[in-house]
């Protein structure tokens, strides 16, 4: 099993955070089912003002490009994802269209 974290911020309004989190204790059931689907076996967000951090586990075979393909192809994924964009905004370095980004490790114990 491999491990991925990710970052991506928040729109700095606290009323839209909390929207987001609100968002967030009621996954849409379609969303879980493509993460699963995916083969991603856990996923946890974390929050500090308006960054977000997120862990990411999955099977060695897990890919971001073919859960990308999946997701493209799911038009209830598009429509959560098209819904979390009014809440999130790009990191400071993000390409176009690119929102959460892979963060490299710099520690292990």
């Amino acid at each position: 099993m491999k491990r991925h974290c990710l970052a991506l911020d928040l729109r700095p309004d606290p009323t839209l955070i909390a929207e987001y989190e609100a968002m967030h204790r009621a996954v849409w059931p379609e969303i879980l089912d493509s993460i699963r689907a995916a083969g991603i076996q856990s996923l946890e967000i974390y929050r500090i003002e308006n960054r977000l951090f997120m862990v990411l586990e999955a099977g060695d075979d897990f890919s971001f490009e073919k859960k990308a393909a999946a997701d493209a192809a799911n038009p209830k994924v598009q429509e959560w994802e098209n819904l979390m964009w009014h809440y999130q905004q790009a990191l400071p370095t993000a390409g176009p269209g690119e929102k959460w980004m892979l963060m490299e490790k710099v520690f292990s114990l």
